[in-house]
């Protein structure tokens, strides 16, 4: 019939052919399409590993400091409280200027001598410098009633030293007995005496001396230099009424790091990534007008350390 479709024996022969070389094809191509797939994902896991790395590494790039700065030093030297310190002392120091620079009145200087001293001079010394302490007796630094006649002139005098680590040992104790003799000595009870605690020894004396005696100036000597000590009162008598006055030397400059090497400060790390000194009092003899020495014992619970 016209209508239906026919085929012939040679498109029927093609058909039985090619039917059995289509199922390799079929394999193959289904084998390369999960090759693609596992390759795209792979390289895809690959790609967000690099990413999470890279982000990962960037980000303890920008924690991590280039120099370790003061503060990271600081931190590992247990001082993160200091914060809090800066806090109670602003406190403190707002109250005490509201009731003037002295929190607590100076009843002991008061009642001892109605005429304000001239000068209260504080010759540092040590457990070990008993022999350059006769010696300083025996040169500028008046004895016995010698040392009572110049305290009526308005000139105090005395030896400062802490007290020892060990409390009450021998150290403290022949301290005391020759305190008892000599009458010459100033002892700072709250401070340790020790080499590495020389910059806390100066607070410790300014602040204690201005509570100890209404004086015009506070000085302090090192027990390596000898005075002229009637020079000295001439200069503080011409001084007298000088408010906010200090006379000594100024130290600033580089701060030298490495061990060994002249002038090595083992304290260097307190100043800063830039290792120079910040402008400062120094040397052998310094002398505080009365506002400085109050403006010290105001401040002297700001420690750093």
């Amino acid at each position: 019939m016209d209508g239906l479709p026919t085929t012939t024996k040679a498109e029927r022969r093609w058909r039985s052919k090619n039917l059995p070389t289509s199922k390799p094809s079929l394999v193959m191509a289904f084998f390369s399409c999960v090759a693609w797939l596992y390759v795209a994902g792979r390289l895809w896991q690959d790609a967000e590993n690099r990413t999470l790395l890279a982000n990962l590494l960037r980000r303890n790039i920008e924690q991590r400091p280039k120099v370790l700065t003061l503060e990271d030093k600081l931190m590992v030297f247990g001082c993160k409280d200091l914060e809090r310190r800066i806090v109670e002392v602003e406190m403190d120091l707002t109250l005490a200027k509201s009731q003037g620079y002295l929190k607590h009145q100076l009843r002991q200087s008061e009642s001892s001598s109605e005429q304000k001293l001239l000068a209260v001079i504080g010759v540092y010394t040590g457990f070990g410098s008993h022999l350059k302490r006769n010696t300083f007796r025996g040169s500028w630094m008046p004895r016995g009633d010698a040392l009572k006649k110049l305290e009526e002139r308005g000139v105090v005098i005395r030896f400062v030293i802490g007290r020892s680590a060990n409390r009450g040992d021998s150290l403290d104790r022949n301290i005391d007995e020759e305190n008892r003799k000599t009458k010459d000595f100033f002892i700072l009870e709250d401070h340790e005496e020790a080499q590495e605690e020389l910059p806390k020894k100066v607070k410790f004396f300014f602040s204690t001396a201005v509570q100890n005696w209404d004086a015009e100036f506070y000085v302090k000597v090192d027990d390596n230099i000898g005075i002229d000590l009637e020079g000295l009162i001439g200069l503080l008598e011409h001084r007298r009424g000088q408010d906010s006055a200090y006379i000594g030397c100024m130290k600033s400059g580089g701060v030298v790091s490495v061990e060994g090497r002249t002038w090595y400060e083992p304290e260097w790390w307190k100043f800063g990534d830039e290792k120079s000194y910040f402008r400062h009092a120094s040397g052998s003899l310094l002398i505080l007008s009365k506002n400085l020495a109050q403006y010290i014992n105001i401040n002297r619970l700001v420690v750093f350390y």
